[in-house]
């Protein structure tokens, strides 16, 4: 591969580092670190006029644990239920919830009643979306779908699908953080 010429042009891009380009592309390689800088220049600058909005690329939202595992589990809707399965085609309760957190890079143990301990206790009224629930005296366990729905492996001859959830079902609930 040829050396590029010391008068080559630069373009830093923040968290990705430095590439040189060919001398004839650095007019617009100057504009393009110009913009790269503006993006993630201090919060303090002149706001931009009203009506123009411009997105950092380089800034992202983080979801939780728990919402990556539901948009996980949401996936294997209608697998089917096989006790003592852990995925990805079947499932018993307590392995989709493991299943699920493992996408979000949560090692949680393997059945309801390890998983009851584990993570924060939440109340009933204070359930988020992607919180565990144990039901059924602690031997069922699934994860919160948000208004009053649970998305969990029930028994043998139902997928994976959501069932109503009361208060008067949860044995605990436990948000993983």
């Amino acid at each position: 591969m040829p050396a590029v010429n010391a008068m080559a042009g630069t373009i830093n891009i923040p968290g990705l580092g430095n590439f040189d380009v060919p001398p004839e592309f650095d007019a617009p390689a100057q504009e393009l670190n110009k913009q790269f800088q503006s993006m993630v220049a201090p919060q303090n600058q002149a706001a931009p006029a009203p009506g123009i909005t411009f997105e950092n690329p380089f800034q992202t939202q983080q979801q939780s644990a728990g919402a990556v595992a539901l948009d996980a589990a949401r996936t294997k809707l209608g697998a089917s239920y096989n006790w003592g399965a852990a995925g990805p085609q079947s499932f018993d309760c307590s392995g989709l919830v493991q299943w699920a957190y493992r996408q979000a890079g949560v090692e949680l143990p393997r059945t309801s009643f390890e998983q009851s301990h584990v993570g924060a206790p939440v109340a009933f009224q204070n359930l988020q979306a992607g919180d565990i629930v144990i039901t059924n005296g602690g031997g069922h366990v699934g994860i919160y779908a948000g208004d009053g729905k649970l998305l969990n492996a029930v028994q043998s001859g139902t997928p994976v699908s959501y069932t109503h959830l009361s208060a008067d079902d949860v044995v605990t609930a436990r948000r993983i953080v």
